[in-house]
């Protein structure tokens, strides 16, 4: 540059040349239409595709992969964003649809609350083989088919994918089974549950059937297993990509946590009989769950074998499960159209076949595998060839070399008849024959007998409602019975047996079990977590409880919640008859912060409903009803008056006489009572609520709570009131005085009357948690003597226990059950329960990787391993012996409160910086964009692959992690270099410091 060339000056509103930079690729409003040639375009989107089309996909990595394939795996993050799509129906179908009755939607909504123990235990409880089902279960056909929203756009729900994940997550706690808690111990049982019970084959019926029975109580329980590996057809016969043989093993060491013994290398007909069982081993009941042990075979393949090319699902199927794999190449026909023939067709791809042809006697429409298998067959690579029967085998060298096919038709009548006429010669190399299974082993049927066997279908007579066979001591379920076609349905087969087997046995001891099956649900130590808790000298059976909201709007509904399992209820606030008042309608809207969302988990509501309309007369009565059916649960009486002494004497002397245990003073209703001089009122003056507190606590004989406003300018001055007053303790917080919304015609929402009128309401919900906790917290910090319930988002165990955390020693709940129901409070208790658990572990992994509940996330994609790179799962260590020091409730009260202060008491100088795993990055670019437009510019992201990278600018504000759509695929970690920021112009002081120390050195 010469002397007479003037360099541009920078402003300081101007990016620099390398923020500009970085700014390469960030949104910029579009101001015209963009032209790109399609030719240009073919070419591009070939470098960004995802999806991937037959044509181009290297189908050479499947060899040898038996990483995980299923579709419906799900991630954390992804089996959140499902189960926040779960409607929770009533009398839901997807139940209805399901073999084992899994309460389904009770395990997804504790799925949506991070509560994986919950769910897990919802569905081991009516499926032992819960997490193999979660596998390998065709849903489309069960569960998924009756799912509501096939009504919607956006489709069903992945039920098996939920299930799957949450029974996982359970496993990796290492936590064992136990017996119900409420059993005497074995020694201490009649002797009926003595009984010897011998269970034939370790599949998932007799696996099922036996933890059953031993959750009942039975102590005498042996599995005979003919294979050195246990699990049966789940082991042996399903590839470990859809059903590794972890997931087996887990739910047996289940079921051995029980005391059930297994005998494996023990054959029916070749160690024993059925006979022998009986009158020499002296087995009381014998269940046989062995499945169909034999292939059906065609007599063209009579004297092949896998030296000829030749396999049966029985042979290939069990070979892939070792390491020495069948090796195949060229062109491999697998013969059959159910789940076991696509499982041998995408298992020969990954023992080396170049083409996989599936070849089947019927049409598309009579596939009888689930789609799910065919779709992934499909993709990958999988011919399907329908109407063709099978009827000449060509051989050369002793190797097959060709199959030749009849085609099939189908005459008026529906039946499929080959037309000879028809036919056509496949080359191949070797043929996989899937026709399905029987029991044709003649030392087996011998060894069943005296076992009646139907002549028709070669199996043994059942009783389809009971599981009972021809001999009253013996059962049967699974394929053996004829009736099930599925791992789910031969679970429940042994479910069934189970009770039927429980009936026989106490029958024979004249004990009468009735009509109806109540079978124990799965319990471990988790379960044996104390939760109760004492409060200002009150036993409160657990933390959870409804406040005084339209879930308690009658005396009814408050009996229901306590059946339902709610350690206390606040009754709707009720005042004296003068003060009686009528609501309008309508009342209680969806919250605007949930957006254009519709249901569920509506993250807020808006009320205008006022206090109760029923009379103190009826509360006082309700009050001292339940107390008599129900004294173990606590009722708190909330009332209501204007600045009246006179008014608040009265009303505590019919609640306390009435039986009540406590009194909640709601100094804080938002919204219609403040016009008549009561609640907001009298909760915005601290003189007014100090004086309350004297006038109800001088003839109280029960604590007293006084319920807060957060509409004031500061919640602990009103706190400080109270206990002036005398208060034993608060509430907080009441609603939150909000307007939710204005329509496109200028009218609020809700409208009331012809005028379309509204006033300010208040607001519930997640919405005004981080409220609520600050109240709390901010109390709990300046009056360490009060004692705190807290209410205001409460919508799991774990936004619970933060609460507690906060200092709160009780929990009340509104929204969550307007969400749901009253049934949300088994969320809540397992929950807290498995918190209390986890914490008490003192378990390194636990403590620096899990956050509540959820695991570390591996690296992955998609929920499934990334191909070269380790996918290193967080598991806890076991404690079988049940010796746990379990932390109390009491003992957390506050915990988090030495972390919590002002500002100025934070440190500046331990910076941290985001971090990104670019393996788990989807490049969606949502860190890129919110660094540049609402933080520091400081990520790169490349134009060729679209992988963001931090730079040295970062200064650790942690937006980019907070948007980032991808659990854990962004960490804050410790900075390592100086932290310099960076100031614009230099400060004034800096500068004259500078200049002092350059002139008081040189002298």
């Amino acid at each position: 540059m010469d002397h007479y060339t003037t360099a541009k000056i920078h402003k300081l509103t101007e990016d620099s040349q390398d923020i500009e930079d970085i700014l390469s690729l960030n949104p910029r409003v579009q101001e015209c239409a963009t032209v790109i040639p399609s030719h240009r375009t073919k070419r591009e989107k070939l470098h960004w595709k995802r999806n991937c089309s037959r044509s181009n996909c290297d189908w050479s990595k499947l060899v040898k992969n038996f990483d995980d394939i299923k579709p419906t795996t799900l991630s954390e993050r992804g089996a959140l964003r499902e189960a926040a799509r779960c409607l929770k129906c009533a009398d839901s179908p997807c139940q209805k649809s399901c073999p084992t009755q899994l309460d389904i939607k009770a395990f997804i909504g504790m799925i949506a609350t991070r509560n994986y123990y919950g769910a897990a235990q919802c569905i081991l409880s009516d499926n032992p083989l819960g997490l193999t089902c979660g596998m390998v279960c065709p849903t489309s056909n069960l569960c998924v088919g009756g799912c509501n929203l096939y009504a919607t756009e956006e489709g069903p729900i992945n039920i098996s994918g939920l299930q799957h994940f949450a029974v996982d997550v359970f496993r990796k706690m290492n936590v064992p089974q136990i017996r119900d808690p409420s059993l005497k111990t074995i020694n201490q049982m009649p002797d009926v549950f003595r009984s010897k019970i011998a269970l034939i084959g370790c599949g998932p019926s007799s696996i099922s059937c036996a933890t059953f029975l031993a959750r009942l109580g039975y102590s005498n329980l042996t599995i005979l297993e003919k294979e050195k590996i246990l699990g049966g057809l789940s082991a042996t016969e399903i590839p470990q990509y859809r059903l590794p043989y972890h997931a087996v093993q887990f739910e047996i060491d289940l079921m051995c946590d029980l005391g059930v013994k297994i005998l494996p290398n023990q054959s029916l007909g070749r160690n024993y009989t059925l006979e022998s069982l009986r009158k020499q081993d002296k087995y009381d009941c014998i269940f046989l769950g062995l499945g169909l042990p034999q292939p059906k075979l065609s007599s063209i393949f009579n004297g092949l074998s896998s030296r000829n090319g030749f396999y049966t699902s029985k042979d290939f199927l069990p070979a892939i499960q070792r390491e020495d794999l069948p090796k195949l190449y060229g062109h491999v026909i697998v013969l059959g159209a159910g789940d076991t023939a696509f499982d041998c067709a995408t298992a020969a791809i990954r023992c080396g076949a170049k083409r996989v042809s599936l070849v089947f006697r019927r049409g598309f429409n009579n596939i009888r595998a689930v789609p799910e298998e065919v779709n992934l067959a499909i993709e990958e690579k999988c011919e399907l060839m329908p109407f063709m029967s099978p009827y000449h085998i060509k051989m050369e060298s002793g190797r097959i070399v060709s199959m030749e096919f009849y085609r099939t038709e189908i005459d008026e009548d529906g039946n499929f008849i080959e037309d000879r006429e028809q036919s056509i010669k496949i080359k191949c190399q070797f043929v996989i024959s899937a026709f399905g299974s029987a029991l044709t082993d003649p030392d087996v049927i011998e060894a069943l007998y005296p076992l009646k066997i139907n002549e028709k279908t070669g199996l043994p007579l059942v009783d389809v409602d009971t599981m009972s066979t021809s001999i009253e001591w013996v059962f049967c379920g699974g394929d053996l019975a004829g009736v099930s076609e599925t791992t789910v349905e031969a679970v429940n087969d042994g479910k069934t047996a189970a009770w039927s087997i429980h009936r026989y046995l106490q029958s024979k001891h004249n004990n009468d079990v009735g009509p109806i099956a109540r079978l124990p649900r799965m319990y471990t130590p988790i379960d044996l977590v104390d939760i109760s808790i004492d409060i200002c000298g009150i036993h409160f059976p657990n933390p959870f409880g409804l406040a005084s909201a339209p879930p308690t709007t009658s005396g009814a509904m408050i009996r229901r919640a306590f059946q339902a399992g709610w350690g206390f209820a606040l009754t709707k606030t009720f005042g004296l008859d003068k003060d009686l008042v009528t609501n309008v309608s309508p009342r209680i809207i969806r919250g605007s912060t949930s957006n254009h969302l519709y249901g569920p988990h509506l993250s807020s509501f808006l009320n205008i409903e006022l206090i109760s309309e029923k009379t103190a007369a009826y509360w006082c009565k309700c009050i001292s009803e339940l107390k008599k059916d129900f004294p173990e649960k606590i009722i708190i009486a909330s009332i209501m008056a204007k600045y009246n002494q006179d008014d608040w004497v009265e009303l505590t002397r019919m609640a306390t006489e009435s039986g009540a245990d406590a009194l909640e003073l709601n100094l804080s209703c938002p919204h219609g009572m403040g016009e008549r001089g009561m609640g907001l009122a009298c909760g915005q003056n601290p003189q007014m609520v100090e004086d309350i507190c004297k006038w109800v606590k001088s003839i109280s004989t029960v604590p007293v709570f006084a319920k807060l406003t957060p509409n004031v300018t500061e919640i602990v001055d009103i706190a400080r009131a109270a206990q002036r007053g005398r208060a034993d303790g608060v509430t907080v917080i009441n609603t939150v005085s909000s307007l939710m919304w204005l329509q496109s015609d200028g009218n609020p929402w809700p409208k009331v009357g012809n005028e379309a009128r509204t006033t300010y309401g208040g607001m519930s919900g997640n919405a005004v948690r981080p409220m609520a906790l600050r109240a709390v917290s901010a109390i709990a910090r300046a009056v360490p003597d009060l004692t705190i319930l807290a209410t205001g988002g409460i919508d799991s165990a774990e936004s619970g226990l933060q609460f507690i955390y906060a200092g709160a020693s009780a929990l009340q709940i509104c929204s969550a059950v307007q969400n749901q129901d009253f049934t949300v409070i088994q969320d809540f208790i397992t929950g807290m329960k498995t918190l209390l658990y986890l914490k008490s572990l003192n378990n390194e992994e636990y403590d620096k990787k899990w956050n509540f509940q959820s695991p570390p996330t591996p690296i992955h994609q998609k929920g499934k391993p990334i191909p070269g790179k380790p996918f290193i799962e967080s598991t806890l260590n076991a404690n079988k012996e049940n010796t746990i020091c379990l932390i109390k409730l009491k003992d957390l009260i506050g915990y988090s409160l030495p972390k919590i202060g002002t500002f100025n008491q934070l440190n500046n100088n331990e910076q941290k910086v985001a971090l990104i795993n670019q393996d788990m990055c989807i490049n969606c670019g949502k860190c890129y964009m919110t660094c540049n437009d609402s933080g520091y510019q400081a990520i790169k992201f490349d134009a060729n692959t679209h992988l963001p990278e931090v730079t040295d600018d970062c200064t650790g504000c942690s937006l980019c992690y907070s948007v980032c759509p991808i659990i854990d695929c962004i960490e804050m970690v410790p900075k390592l270099g100086p932290h310099k920021v960076k100031r614009g112009i230099a400060p004034i002081i800096n500068s004259f410091l500078n200049i002092w120390n350059v002139r008081h050195f040189s002298q």
